[in-house]
């Protein structure tokens, strides 16, 4: 008895994080009660189902949530490519449909992002439709070279701003990019794993989302090749994120910040998206 009872717990790998596998004998279960108990249990579809009841998330992510793929656009500068000087960068944060959720600007300043170039601190404050400012990431002045293991990138994740929710931090490797998602008391819940080059040779570049101990791959960060022309020309680039839906919003928000560390690394010079 106590073996079958066993057999019918959810695998949960990492509690309040990653998805929960549903079970295919409970949902049969459930499906072969009355139809007033279904709707008795049925949750309002005006609020995700996953994260029932949204007033425990942080204020402004409910949204994400619902999200299976989140895109990120960055903004053509023009100024910058008139003068060839380096300007902040911003960023519009989008759903599947390419509709606008979020929006993202860097606040830097112009020393710092001309001398230190892709090095440089910077914070990032995204802001929701309604100007309303939901996440804050934080970047310090940090090493970025395979031949310096020490003092390597970091980010700090604030949802809402004040509030720290999760770090982004490279880890150090000799022929692949390697970062870690790491909660607010900075314990390792994910780590993304780059290619051996970041140079897309005319295609994407995907970054590689797993589980700790590198066994199971649960999404990917993909650097979306957007043609010769913009890649030469301009800075812009474009991200997708792909994760589940039930994944914590929390960690959606940490691969948001992701996806700017990655750019700020990788393809912040034109030629390097190529």
């Amino acid at each position: 008895m106590a073996s079958k009872d066993s057999q019918n717990q959810n695998p949960r790998s990492l509690p309040g994080f990653l998805p929960r596998a549903t079970n295919p004998d409970q949902n049969s279960q459930e499906a072969s009660s009355s139809p007033r108990k279904q709707a008795r249990q049925q949750p309002d579809v005006s609020q995700p189902s996953s994260f029932l009841p949204t007033a425990t998330l942080p204020p402004g992510l409910e949204y994400l949530s619902q999200l299976d793929l989140i895109i990120i656009h960055q903004q053509v500068e023009l100024l910058g490519m008139i003068l060839g000087t380096e300007t902040s960068n911003k960023y519009e944060i989008k759903n599947s449909l390419g509709q606008r959720i979020y929006f993202a600007v860097e606040e830097s300043i112009c020393f710092n992002r001309n001398v230190c170039s892709t090095l440089r601190a910077c914070t990032l404050r995204i802001t929701d439709n309604s100007g309303r400012e939901v996440i804050t990431v934080n970047r310090p002045l940090r090493c970025n070279s395979c031949w310096c293991p020490c003092y390597l990138q970091e980010l700090e994740i604030q949802a809402p701003p004040g509030t720290i929710v999760g770090y982004v931090a490279q880890k150090w490797g000799p022929f692949q990019p390697k970062f870690t998602i790491q909660n607010a008391n900075k314990e390792d819940i994910l780590k993304i794993i780059g290619p051996c080059t970041t140079c897309g040779c005319f295609g994407d570049v995907d970054f590689e989302v797993k589980t700790v101990d590198e066994k199971v791959t649960i999404g990917k960060i993909s650097k979306y090749w957007s043609g010769f022309v913009n890649d030469v020309f301009t800075n812009a680039d474009n991200f997708g994120i792909h994760v589940p839906a039930d994944l914590d919003v929390t960690l959606k928000a940490a691969m948001i910040g992701a996806c700017f560390l990655f750019d700020f690394m990788f393809f912040e010079h034109s030629l390097a998206g190529l």
